[in-house]
C-alpha cells in the first residue's frame, strides 16, 4: 500500500491521473494539493469525494511548510507532481505565474521532499519524486525531423517551456546532488475528458455547440503529437513501478495531427453525432446550424501565436522497451470518447464559462 501526494490534482491531467490510481489501486490512499487557481476545478474530483482514501487540501505549492507537514502527516512515499501553469498563450502575456509555480514551485517541493524523506528519515528507502514534464522543453521540429528522444538537447521556445525546462533540472539536480529517489516523464499533448476549454480539442467541441468560430493560429499546419490522457496516466503508473531512479521517460501516443486536420475531424465527428441523434438537437439549439453539415464553415483563421513552434513529435521507444509501455486509445478512438464526455457533460464546461473565464 502506497500514501501519494498529487499536486495540481484537481487540473485536468491530475484530476485523470487520481481517477485512473483510485480505480487501479483502491488500497492506496491519495491527498491532493490544489491552489484552485483558474485551471483547478474542484468538480474534477467529486467522483472520489466520499473515498475514504481520498483526501484534499487547498493550497500553494510554493507553500514549503504545508507541503512539509502534509508529508508527515499522511506518510507520504509516493510525490507526483502536475501543478504547474500550462498555457503557452498566457506565458507570453504574463510569464510572473509561470516563473514562480513551474520553477519556484517545483524547487518548493524539491526542498519539502529532501528535509521530510532524507534529512529527518521519512521514508528514507522507500520514497519516489515523479515530476511530469512536457515535450515543449525540446523546443521544435522541422517536417523531416526525428522525434524527440530523451537525449534531445533542450531548447525551449516559450516561457512555458522554458520554466518546464528549469523545473526538469532542478529535478535532475536533487537526485544528483542528495539522492532523492526522482523519475522524470516528457509527454506530449494530452486531451480527453475534463480538459480546459482554453486548448484546441475543447475550444472546437464547445464553439461549435455554441455555433461560435473555430479559431485556427496561423495556416493550421501546426503539428503535435497527442496522448490521450488515460494513457498518459497508465505510462506515469509504469514510471513510478519500474523507472530506474533518476531517469527521464518520453510518453508519446504516436498520433501527429495538424491542428487543422483536428478541427475538421471533429466537426465531421459531430455532425454524425447530430444525424444520428436527435435528441441533440433539442439540447444544444445553438448548434443546429452549425452541426447541419457546415460546421467547417466556422473555421476562422487567426493570427499566429509569436513564436509558435512547428512540431512536437515524442519517440516513445525507451518507455515501449524498458516499461512495456503501449497506448490504448488511438486519435480516432479517443476523440470519439473525448467528444462523447462533453455532450454528455455539458453542465461542467459550461459552468466554467459562466463562472468569468476569459
Amino acid at each position: 500500500m502506497s500514501n501519494l501526494l498529487v499536486t495540481g490534482g484537481a487540473g485536468f491531467i491530475g484530476a485523470n491521473f487520481v481517477h485512473y490510481w483510485m480505480k487501479t489501486y483502491p488500497q492506496d490512499k491519495i491527498v491532493v494539493l490544489d491552489a484552485l487557481t483558474y485551471a483547478g476545478n474542484r468538480t474534477n474530483l467529486d467522483p472520489v469525494n466520499d473515498n475514504e482514501n481520498f483526501s484534499f487540501c487547498q493550497g500553494d505549492i510554493c507553500d514549503t511548510p504545508l507541503v512539509e507537514t502534509l508529508l508527515r502527516k499522511y506518510r507520504i512515499d509516493i510525490l507526483v507532481h502536475f501543478a504547474a501553469e500550462s498555457h503557452v498563450d498566457r506565458s507570453i502575456s504574463d510569464p510572473d505565474a509561470f516563473i514562480k509555480t513551474n520553477i519556484i514551485g517545483t524547487y518548493s517541493l524539491l526542498k519539502a521532499a529532501k528535509k521530510t524523506w532524507l534529512d529527518e528519515g521519512l521514508n528514507r528507502k522507500k520514497h519516489r519524486f515523479h515530476h511530469v514534464s512536457t515535450d515543449e522543453v525540446y523546443g521544435s521540429l522541422g517536417p523531416a525531423d526525428s522525434p524527440f528522444s530523451e537525449t534531445t538537447p533542450y531548447a525551449p521556445n516559450s516561457p512555458y517551456s522554458a520554466s518546464k525546462a528549469a523545473s526538469d533540472h532542478l529535478v535532475r539536480a536533487y537526485h544528483h546532488t542528495h539522492g532523492l529517489k526522482v523519475t522524470t516523464s516528457n509527454c506530449s499533448n494530452n486531451y480527453g475528458p475534463f480538459h480546459f476549454p482554453e486548448k484546441l480539442i475543447p475550444i472546437v467541441i464547445t464553439n461549435i455547440l455554441q455555433d461560435k468560430p473555430l479559431p485556427i493560429y496561423g495556416d493550421g499546419k501546426q503539428i503535435r503529437d497527442w496522448l490521450y490522457v488515460e494513457d498518459h496516466a497508465r505510462g506515469i503508473d509504469l514510471v513510478i513501478k519500474k523507472g530506474q531512479l533518476g531517469e527521464c521517460y518520453n510518453l508519446g501516443g504516436i498520433n501527429e495531427w495538424t491542428n487543422i486536420d483536428i478541427v475538421t475531424l471533429i466537426s465531421e465527428l459531430m455532425n454524425r453525432e447530430f444525424v444520428k441523434n436527435p435528441v441533440l438537437s433539442d439540447k444544444y439549439p445553438q448548434a443546429v446550424s452549425a452541426i447541419a453539415g457546415k460546421a467547417q464553415e466556422l473555421i476562422t483563421f487567426v493570427k499566429d501565436r509569436v513564436g509558435h513552434d512547428r512540431r512536437y513529435a515524442i519517440d516513445p521507444q525507451k518507455s515501449n522497451n524498458t516499461l512495456g509501455y503501449q497506448p490504448q486509445e488511438s486519435f480516432e478512438t479517443g476523440i470519439r470518447k473525448t467528444l462523447q464526455w462533453y455532450l454528455e457533460n455539458d453542465s461542467w464546461w459550461m459552468a466554467v464559462m459562466d463562472g468569468g473565464y476569459r
